[in-house]
């Protein structure tokens, strides 16, 4: 079964991005004029971080850090975890899983492709088993046959 469901079939590729000089609040910003929970951290087009919600939440409003004066490089997440769109979506499962993120970079030929989320994965669930169903049943037939 395995490259059956690839990370290109799952992942969204409309990524947002900011440079590593903008601020937390540009960053929040864009965050929710997108409604994302997390936004890829640029240098020139090369991802080098990721901020999450929670990495808002730890390093700014826990701390009661002033988000205008403090740049995105400051608060993200570093390094980028990320795969290939090629990879087989349950490696990229397992990925995510053994690294303890909820995101995932796709990238390229060195270039941000798209990401891949927890949410992405919970809907390739029905699709896994449903392959799952029709190999047992494949095999069902051919065990008749």
């Amino acid at each position: 079964m395995t490259g059956i469901l690839l990370v290109r079939d799952f992942m969204s590729t409309n990524v947002k991005t900011v440079r590593t000089d903008v601020t937390v609040k540009e960053a929040v910003s864009k965050m929710n004029k997108f409604r994302i929970s997390s936004i890829i951290v640029v240098q020139g087009k090369r991802p080098v971080g990721i901020i999450t919600e929670r990495d808002i939440l730890e390093r700014i409003v826990e701390p009661c850090m002033e988000p205008t004066a403090i740049t995105a490089k400051e608060i993200m997440s570093t390094p980028v975890i990320f795969t290939s769109p090629d990879v087989d979506i349950e490696d990229a499962a397992r990925l995510m899983t053994a690294k303890k993120i909820k995101k995932l970079a796709v990238i390229e030929n060195g270039k941000l492709v798209g990401i891949v989320s927890s949410m992405d994965l919970m809907s390739a669930s029905p699709k896994l088993l449903n392959l799952l169903e029709e190999l047992r049943r494949a095999k069902q037939l051919k065990n008749e046959n």
